[in-house]
Parts: structure tokens; sequence; C-alpha cells
């Protein structure tokens, strides 16, 4: 009897050192910024020209802002003697986690950060190898260092440093928890100054969210702390350092348990099981339990639940409501911080972070979450992590405050213009993806995978299963699905985990085959040709399963040519009400922003009207993005001035679609250069209705938006995403062959949410 549990831990070990070593090991790389393409590119970027910035800055250092990306740069660092759970291991085995903490301030802020592990556990020492670094940066964030070292670090660097050393173990979590302490205090209708506070741990994070909470209100005659020893008071003189002391109250009880009566606020930073269900019993009214131990909480949820049905209560769990996250929190402090060169990170600044991020909690929800929750309440007390406002409303607030309390040294003149960039920012940044991940979560749509056999399609049958994506539906042999789990070190349980359609024996084939010979027999298809088929083509049976309801939607692609697949699809699931055809429509993710291609498989010369229904199809799905179409007709011709086929065509395209949607933001026909440029576009049409970059990118024919597609992709190492099969009776995609298991997953996403629109 296989141990579940175990597998499980297993399968995730695995895919995670598979993750970190392919395609490269490790999750950063450097890339520069300017070209380096000649002579005279080497002379500017180093000798002679480098001269030049580096005269201004030793004459102004604030010029180091403009002519070095140190304004914008970040430094990771640690020693590794608190990792995780895993506690000391050490510089080098946190460098993983560091690298990861690096990543998330590029992907969630667009902050370049650096990854720096010291092999030194004295914390003089570690001040003295740390704090001549501060010209190379514009802000420190450690992390995973023990306490009560990091106090003593943190004090001494924040000296010394002039920018912004944020321990982020201690003030991310503080920020966040002193959001959901605000909320959680609203809806019971209590003052924060009168909240009885009693806490279960006593290290770094603890004393940071309690000194957080005074920030915003909290009483210390009204805190109590416990750590391994019991409760911290003044009869234990001899056992607590300085920072704990400063909670330490008069009283001659030894336990949390004896003075949790009347409390208000449980919060725990401690150990799993640290808080037993009687001791929920005696606690006031409507109590708020923050019960932040990872990965197994003080109490479970539901266990608290049941002891106290009035209680609200928050985790650091992502399949809990109320997670509290770091990640809501440090990427845009530090956007903050850094786009008015703070040289700190004040009490003002994180009392202002945790105030936004409360009142985004009472703003209309954009994502799902895991409790199903759709408005502020008990269930939705702080944000979801991906919420992609978060850096929209904590950055500018953020800044504000240093601006504000005077440790500014670039202050923002137009905030909204800045607050504009932020925006543009969210779309840059890939997180493009992140509403429709949400949404699909706890869909339950049943998705069929054509080439369910395939590596690919197993690992993102895992990710989509872990994160609640869809119902997969795998067509393929079982044992060989079976064998390729264990090869692969999944864990993945057939039939219980996943559907699986068996060519080769399904007790629905012969009904399968009588419904495929209907649609298709009047086609040339003989009901022996029609057998044939239904026991050899799996994107036939896919698009059979949608056609008889038993899946909503279909992927496939993976093999064979991707026109013989749309055929299948055509003639099985069928085209939408008014459409007279497909098309495919391909998102590429670029540092420059997020495009959409149109249409780059299907149609080899579309005629005008056909680009016009591939335009207001694709608008349709950028709407699902949260995003409005700005869409361009490109053409090798600038409004009339070239005569030719296409460019008529594409002239004529632009006539009969701003006929069509009046109100869509819409210009043609031009050359790329020009879709791309507002500046370029404005020497021809200064009264354009289209502002800033198009997004929807429409081209004369196949050819040209192919060749478009790849070239830019490749250059550009874009994530792509799609195609996306448009015009459809039912939701059903092709994948191309060259696609990822995060690809799959994406495009899965997308597929359900299209399955959720399609049954409105």
């Amino acid at each position: 009897m296989t141990d579940e549990p175990r597998d499980a831990q297993k399968a995730l070990r695995d895919a995670a050192l598979h993750f970190h070593n392919y395609p490269k090991p490790g999750k950063l790389e450097i890339t520069p910024t300017k070209p380096l393409a000649n002579q005279r590119d080497l002379a500017l970027a180093y000798s002679p020209g480098v001269a030049a910035p580096c005269e201004e800055i030793a004459e102004d250092p604030e010029a180091a802002a403009r002519y070095t990306s140190r304004a914008n740069l970040v430094a990771v660092i640690s020693n590794g003697t608190a990792v995780l759970g895993l506690g000391n291991i050490g510089a080098l085995a946190s460098k993983p986690v560091m690298e990861g903490k690096s990543v998330l301030f590029k992907k969630f802020a667009g902050i370049d950060s650096i990854d720096i592990e010291i092999d030194e556990q004295n914390p003089k020492k570690f001040i003295e190898t740390v704090a001549p670094m501060w010209p190379s940066f514009g802000g420190i964030n450690l992390e995973d260092i023990k306490a009560p070292d990091c106090f003593e670090i943190e004090e001494a660097l924040k000296e010394r440093m002039p920018i912004p050393v944020f321990h982020d173990d201690q003030h991310g979590t503080a920020i966040i928890v002193a959001a959901a302490v605000l909320n959680g205090l609203k809806i019971a209708r209590k003052d924060i100054s009168k909240a009885k506070i009693c806490t279960s741990g006593a290290g770094a994070a603890a004393i940071a969210c309690l000194n957080m909470l005074m920030a915003v209100g909290a009483k210390r005659e009204n805190i109590w702390v416990a750590d391994r020893e019991g409760l911290v008071t003044k009869n234990r003189d001899n056992s607590i350092d300085r920072w704990r002391g400063a909670f330490a109250q008069e009283s001659d009880k030894t336990s949390l348990a004896e003075v949790m009566d009347g409390a208000d606020i449980f919060l725990g930073l401690s150990a799993a099981g640290a808080l037993k269900p009687e001791m929920l019993k005696d606690m006031a009214k409507n109590p708020l339990i923050l019960a932040l131990s990872n990965p197994v909480p003080e109490i479970m949820p539901e266990v608290a639940i049941a002891a106290r049905p009035d209680a609200m209560i928050c985790t650091g769990r992502s399949d809990y409501p109320n997670q509290v996250n770091n990640v809501l929190c440090f990427p845009f402090m530090f956007r903050g911080a850094l786009d008015v060169g703070a040289t700190e990170i004040n009490e003002e600044m994180k009392a202002a972070a945790a105030h936004a991020i409360a009142q985004l909690a009472h703003e209309p929800v954009l994502e799902a979450t895991p409790s199903g929750a759709s408005t502020f309440g008990r269930d939705y007390l702080i944000p979801n992590p991906f919420d992609q406002r978060l850096i929209l409303r904590i950055a500018p607030a953020v800044a504000k405050a240093a601006m504000d309390s005077g440790v500014a040294q670039r202050p923002i003149a137009d905030f909204d213009a800045y607050k504009d960039s932020l925006n543009q920012f969210v779309f840059r940044s890939g997180m493009v993806m992140k509403p429709m991940i949400e949404r699909a979560k706890g869909a339950g749509k049943r998705i069929a995978f054509a080439d369910g056999e395939d590596e690919r399609v197993l690992r993102a049958t895992q990710v989509i299963l872990e994160e609640g994506i869809a119902s997969p539906i795998l067509i393929g042999r079982p044992y060989v699905i079976e064998q390729r789990i264990e090869r692969f070190g999944l864990s993945l349980t057939p039939g219980k985990d996943f559907e699986v359609i068996n060519p080769e024996d399904d007790p629905r084939y012969r009904e399968y085959v009588s419904l495929f010979h209907s649609l298709v027999g009047r086609s040339g298809v003989t009901p022996d040709t029609a057998r044939t088929i239904v026991r050899t083509n799996t994107t036939v049976i896919g698009a059979l399963a949608v056609k008889r309801g038993e899946a909503d939607g279909l992927i496939c692609g993976l093999e064979g040519r991707y026109i013989k697949h749309v055929r299948d699809i055509k003639s099985v699931i069928g085209l939408a009400e008014g459409a007279n055809d497909v098309s495919a429509l391909s998102m590429l993710i670029m540092p420059r922003g997020v495009f959409f291609l149109s249409d780059t498989y299907v149609n080899v010369n579309p005629t005008a009207e056909e680009i016009v229904a591939t335009a207001l199809q694709a608008r349709d799905h950028l709407k699902r993005f949260n995003l409005e179409a700005r869409t361009a007709l490109l053409s090798y011709s600038n409004f009339g001035s070239r005569e030719g086929e296409t460019a008529d065509k594409m002239k004529q395209a632009y006539q009969m679609l701003k006929a069509a949607a009046p109100d869509m933001m819409v210009e043609g026909e031009m050359q790329g250069d020009l879709a791309l440029n507002q500046m370029l576009r404005e020497r021809y049409i200064p009264d354009s209705v289209l502002k800033g970059e198009a997004n929807l990118l429409l081209f004369p024919n196949l050819e040209s938006a192919n060749l478009s597609m790849t070239l830019l992709k490749e250059m550009n190492n874009a994530l792509a995403v799609g195609p996306i099969l448009m015009g459809t009776a039912s939701p059903a995609h092709i994948l191309a062959p060259s696609v990822t298991s995060r690809g799959i997953v994406n495009m899965t996403a997308i597929t359900v949410n299209e399955a959720l629109d399609y049954a409105v």
C-alpha cells in the first residue's frame, strides 16, 4: 500500500529539482540593456566613453540614478542561518531561496535583483561585510537570518547604509498581518487600541508584527507574548533578550493559555499545534486567529471553526482563505521606495503599505479566492497575492509616505503619470495570465488532452491538479500513461486524479463511432473508416467527448499537422454561431509588453471580411485578459502611401471594422513601426484614435503573420501562449509542437475561461 502524502512529497521534490536544473541551472541570468553591436557601442559602453558618467557621478552622487542601474537594483542577502523551515543550513544551501526572492522582485515589481550569500555567522563580521556594499545597490533585502542576530544586523546596517534596508521575514509579514488585523477588527467592530493580543512565538517575525501593530494603533499593555519557555514576563529577566523584553508583562502567570481569556487576536508565528481548541473558548466574541506557522499552522482552520464558529482565520497557506504571504508586500514596498530614492524604509512607509493592502480588500474582487469569496468579509480580509492591483496601490502609498516623512531624495512630481507607468508594468511582466489562472481555479471544468501519453501533458497535468485549474481527461493507453508517470516521478493516479479515455478499449466506442459517422458520413467517410479513425485519431476522440458533453474543452496538436487538427475539430465540434471559419490568435509576452498576433496558423490569404471577423473575435479574447484591444491593421503601406493587393485589402478591412465596431480602438493600414510608435504614427494621422502601442496586430496573410510571430518569439526570448483557436462552437485549441508543459498549463487556463463564458 502506497504512502500517498510521501509519494506526493517525493513528486514535488523531483519536480522542483527538474525545474531548477532545466533548461539551464538556476533561476537568474544577467542580460545587457544596451546594444554592443559595433566598435562605437563598445567605446560608449566602456573605454573611453564610460569616463563621462563616472565624472558626472563623482561630481553629483545622485547622477548614479540616471547613468547606472543602481536605482532599480536590490541585493537579497543572507547567511543561511534560518532558511524556511530548514533551519541553519548555511549560506551556499540558501542560494536557491535567495535566487527565488530575486526572481519575485523582477516578476512582480520590475526590480532587478541579485542574490548574495555570505558565509559568516558572526553578526558583527556580517555587518562589516555588508555595510561597505551600499554604493552598488538601491536597497538591501535581508533574508533568512536567525533571531536575535537579525535585529542587531538590521539596526546596524540601517545606521550605516544610506539606502533602504529591509528584513522581509520580519517586516513583510508584519505589514500583511497589520492589514489583516485592521480589516478583521473592522468586521468585528472593535477598536485596535483596546484589542487584547496573545502571541505564540517571539522570533524576528513575531516581534516585527507586534511593533507594526503598535504603529497602527495597538497598545503595548494589551499584548501578551509566549516563547518556547512560556509567557514572557518580567519575572524572566535572565531568559529573554531586549527585543522580547520590550513586551514583558508584569505577571505571575507562566503560559499563554492562562492569559487567553478575553483575547481579541491570536497571533501565531511558532509551531504546528501551539494553539489548542480549548484555548479558543475563552477568547472574546468574533476572535481573529492568525495561525501563520508553515506548512502546518498552530491550529488548522477547520478545527478552529469547530471550536469557535464566529472566528476569522488567517494562515500562511494558499489552500485556505486569507493567506498571509510576503509577496503581497515586499516587491511593491521596494518599488515605491526606489522610485523616490528613499534613504530608508521607515515606520510611516510600512504603515502606508499596511493601510493600502487593507483598503484593497474592500474593492471588488478581480480573481477567485480559495474560499470562493467575492466581497470583503470574514473569508476575504486581505487581497489575493496575485491581485494585479497590489503594485498600483502599495507602491504609490509607500512613495508618498517616503516623501511626506522626508526620506525621499527624488520626489515624484506627477502621481497620475507615475501610477500610469505602474499600470503599464503589470502587462509587461507576464502577470497577464494570472487572472485567467485564478478564475479557472476550482471551476471544475473538464478538459480533454488528445496527447495524454506525452511527457509535457503529464507534467502539466500534475500542475493543473495541484493548482485546481481543471479536471483533466487524458486520451491514451492506460498502461503507457502509468509507466510514464512512474518514469517521470509524478504523483498521479489514473482513474482517481484524472479520467482516461482508452482509444483501444473504451465502453463508449460504438457510440463515438455512431456520432462521428453521423457528422462526417456525407463527406466521404464510410462506417469502416469511421471506426478506424475513432480508434486511432485522438483529436477526433477528444472532439467527440466535447460534442457529447463529456468534456468542456479540448487541447490537442502535439503531433501531426496543424491544419489537419483544424479539419478534425471543424468536422466534429463545428463553428460558433455566426462564424464562417476559424482563425488562430498567438500571444507573445515580451519585456516590452504583451502582444497578440493574428491569424498566425490557419487562413493563408484571408479576405477583408475574414480579417474583420478575426479582429472581433480577438477583441473578445483580450477582454478575458482584462485588456482593451488596441488594434493595428498591418501592411507595407502607410495610410495609402503604396498601392497593391494586400494594402488595399487592409484599407478595406479598416473601413469595415470601423463600421462594425465604432467604439473599437483601431488604426491602419500601416507598417509595424507606426503600430508601436505613437510619435511616428501621429506624423501621418495626428488625430488617430489609437493611443500608445497597439497590442492586437492583424496581418494581411498567413505568411506575414507566422513569420512575424516566430521571429519575434525567437529574437525576444518571448513567452508564447497559444495559438488560441477562435471561431469554434466549443473551446478547442491546437498546440504548437514546441510548447512546454507551462505553455500547456496556460492554454488549459484559457480553455477553462472560454468554457466558463460559453456556459453563461
